[in-house]
């Protein structure tokens, strides 16, 4: 007679892991001029005609898990990146920042230099940012998560 499933073992739960999938996963904003980002040739900033390439975020998604301590937001954003009529193929960094906040108070903010490779002037490039963060588990309601451009300090 063919086997049956009677005759097969029962499959064995998976080890449960100390993190579990969290109910509550903080929204993810883009602040206001924090999506787009421009650089110009030298000494030309605000020229339209001196762009060397334009960046974007647009879609943004996360997903969160939990210990008994600890929340970890893996953040993702979608972005694009275009020449302008100065930009040439190749690399370029973007300055993203990362910041999760409950209220007024700001639990974690780390500004990543993330490398992009713009492939042929004529065509955008499509990136997809992710990081992830850990904060203290037990939050309140109005924690955020913020990804945008960051320029950091003016140099001088």
């Amino acid at each position: 007679m063919l086997g049956s499933a009677a005759d097969k073992p029962a499959a064995t739960p998976a080890a449960s892991s100390a993190a579990a999938v969290q109910g509550f996963c903080p929204p993810i904003t883009l602040r206001d001029g924090t999506a787009y980002y421009r650089t110009y040739a030298k000494g030309a900033k605000d020229d339209p005609t001196k762009v060397i390439y334009q960046a974007s975020l647009a879609d943004t998604t996360r997903s969160c898990a939990r210990s008994e301590t600890t929340l970890t937001i893996t953040a993702m954003v979608q972005g694009r990146l275009v020449a302008g009529p100065e930009g040439k193929a190749g690399p370029v960094t973007l300055p993203i920042r990362v910041a999760v906040t409950d209220g007024d108070k700001v639990l974690y903010s780390e500004l990543t230099q993330f490398p992009v490779t713009l492939a042929d002037v004529a065509q955008a490039t499509q990136f997809v940012f992710t990081k992830d963060v850990a904060v203290p588990g037990d939050l309140g309601g109005l924690v955020k998560v913020h990804i945008g451009f960051d320029e950091g300090p003016v140099k001088k």
